[in-house]
């Protein structure tokens, strides 16, 4: 990992992008319900709280694995988020 500012960045990026294809979603699909929609972006909205809080933490010992477990954590996350949007069609 290079540094800090980069997971940050990379996270959003992530869930930000999982956002915007269930937004994507709910405009190509206007005339169905939008509840699994909307469900699907208050969950990527808590990841991002979540991992930037973890990210935040300065009471870490071992920075780099402890960085190293955030951007896995990501990566499990934003998959399946991204299962759960590929699910609503």
């Amino acid at each position: 990992m290079a540094n800090v500012r980069n997971l940050k960045k990379d996270i959003n990026y992530v869930l930000g992008d999982i956002i915007e294809a269930v937004y994507v979603w709910e405009y190509a699909n206007k005339g169905k319900d939008t509840k699994k929609g909307e469900a699907i972006i208050d969950e990527a909205i808590e990841t991002f709280d979540a991992l930037i809080a973890k990210v935040n933490d300065s009471k870490v010992v071992n920075k780099k694995s402890h960085f190293k477990a955030i951007a896995n954590e990501l990566e499990a996350k934003g998959r399946a988020l991204i299962e759960k949007v590929n699910a609503l069609g």
